[in-house]
This record gives structure tokens, sequence and C-alpha cells, in this order.
């Protein structure tokens, strides 16, 4: 059984967290507004373990957030900013920044630092 799990709603917002978290942490995807039962296939798959839910700032993120909520009421809340268009466009940086956030920084992986241009003579 593992011990964190992760809920976004489309396998592009998946793919988006995947590029900056391991691949020992399942990222569940809603496809949408989820029904019964896609709500009851995520609980069954995640069974007891620490959710995440990384919902897009908008109505319909807002109402799968309430959904998996009720669901999951001891899940964290890890949220994008207003002015990103949803998850799967939000700048790595601002997704690792709100994974360190939910203090998941030992899952994180970053990126390699940018190399040191050094003038020519």
């Amino acid at each position: 059984m593992i011990d964190i799990a992760i809920i976004v709603e489309g396998k592009n917002d998946k793919s988006r967290v995947r590029r900056v978290l391991d691949e020992s942490i399942p990222i569940y995807c809603t496809y949408g507004t989820p029904g019964t039962e896609q709500l009851e296939k995520l609980r069954k798959q995640i069974g007891e373990g620490q959710v995440y839910i990384f919902t897009d700032n908008d109505s319909s993120g807002k109402r799968i957030r309430g959904m998996l909520r009720d669901l999951f009421p001891d899940a964290e809340h890890i949220y994008t900013r207003r002015g990103y268009s949803g998850v799967e466009h939000t700048p790595e940086e601002y997704v690792i920044a709100q994974l360190e956030k939910a203090g998941l920084e030992e899952h994180i992986l970053y990126p390699p630092p940018a190399p040191t241009v050094t003038p020519q003579d």
C-alpha cells in the first residue's frame, strides 16, 4: 500500500506534475468532473494513504476539489495561482514551490542548475 498519492484533473496535469516528482509517488486523474464510479475507483486505488489534491483554480477545478474533499477529508490541498490556466500550464518552478509547501521535498526532481557562462576574452 502506498503512503502518498496526488490527484489531478487530467493527463496533461499529470504529465506536468510527473516531470518534477519522482516515480514513487502515484498520480491519479479524475478525467474531468468524476462520477460516483470514478470517485469509488479512486478511493479503492488510493486506500488510506496521504492524499494531495492539485486541481485547476477555475470553477470546474473548485467543484472537483469539493467532491474530492468529501471523499478524502484529510487530504492536503495544493493550489496553482489564479493567473495560470490550469495545472498543465503552471510553470515547473511554481509547481515545485507548491509541492515544497506541501512537504514533498524528498520526492521532487529538481532541474539541474543552469550552467554559468563565463565571458570570453
